[in-house]
């Protein structure tokens, strides 16, 4: 089935004129996908059942891939699959009823309020990198806002006689999310003791400076939240999202109704949101108990 990828690979460069790397995508998932059927002894396109491709996206699954990166691999067997149809080369495109693997939803990964506890004193000392540093994963925890939101944070969005920040989410659209006095203190003092050696190509209105004084992006926000949770020791995959996600759940943990973790997170749908009221089990057991009469 080698010479049918490469041939798909050519059409998708030559005659729908996608990019290199468009193509290097589709390569590296027909790739993956033809090794799982050869190891299942499946040799001809023909022979591929709906079951087969199911089971190979279970395998990735279980492999931990992420929901995103499933889909995307089904996508890229399932523009194969029309190709060959369409080419005379499949006698029946068993993918046509296949849909999106959306409903394997994923439970976001979460912090503990203990291991959110050990990052956000990870950065130790008095250098302006650990001041801000310690100011951004507060802020980080303190809103559950986006990374590309924190990254996009100007001065005159925190507004601290009020306590709570101006952040631009999904669609343009502006939200206010409150902080407390944890990030507020950290905030402080970023700002007077920090934020002032970090402006090396003069005044900038932008929050959070990198050592070029420029904003961060969204790459070294991952990075710098990733290095933190390694001097933490906290042996699971950690980044900006993760600190939202415990944002989330541990609003909702301490009672805090499903609506306005909504209106904070920035959600334009609840169903977005609910997948939170899945996580704290010992809050719904608790929860059971308390009402159902029979519990």
């Amino acid at each position: 089935m080698k010479s049918l990828i490469e041939m798909f690979l050519d059409y998708v460069i030559l005659e729908r004129g996608l990019s290199d790397r468009t193509r290097e995508a589709y390569a590296a998932d027909l790739a993956s996908f033809d090794g799982f059927l050869a190891h299942q002894g499946i040799s001809s396109v023909n022979d591929v059942s709906r079951d087969n491709i199911v089971d190979y996206l279970m395998a990735e699954r279980d492999r931990g891939l992420s929901v995103n990166s499933i889909s995307r691999r089904l996508v890229a067997i399932k523009v194969y699959f029309a190709f060959l149809l369409r080419e005379g080369l499949l006698a029946k495109n068993v993918t046509e009823v296949m849909e999106s693997p959306r409903l394997w939803k994923v439970l976001p990964s979460m912090l503990s309020q203990r291991e959110v506890e050990r990052l956000l004193v990870a950065p130790q000392g008095d250098s302006k990198f650990a001041i801000r540093d310690r100011a951004i994963l507060e802020l980080f925890y303190a809103t559950g806002m986006r990374v590309s939101e924190l990254c996009g944070l100007r001065l005159d969005d925190v507004h601290f006689d009020e306590g709570y920040v101006r952040c631009v989410g999904k669609g343009n659209k502006t939200r206010i999310v409150p902080f407390g006095a944890s990030s507020r203190e950290c905030i402080e003092r970023y700002l007077a003791q920090a934020r002032p050696l970090f402006e090396i190509v003069g005044p900038s209105r932008t929050l959070f400076l990198t050592c070029r004084g420029k904003a961060f992006s969204r790459k070294w926000l991952w990075r710098l939240v990733k290095d933190y949770a390694r001097k933490a020791s906290i042996d699971k995959p950690v980044s900006p999202h993760t600190l939202r996600h415990s944002f989330a759940s541990h609003l909702l943990a301490n009672g805090a109704p499903l609506r306005v973790i909504q209106e904070m997170l920035g959600h334009a749908d609840i169903a977005t949101t609910q997948v939170y009221t899945h996580i704290d089990q010992n809050r719904l057991k608790s929860i059971h108990h308390q009402f159902h009469p029979r519990a």
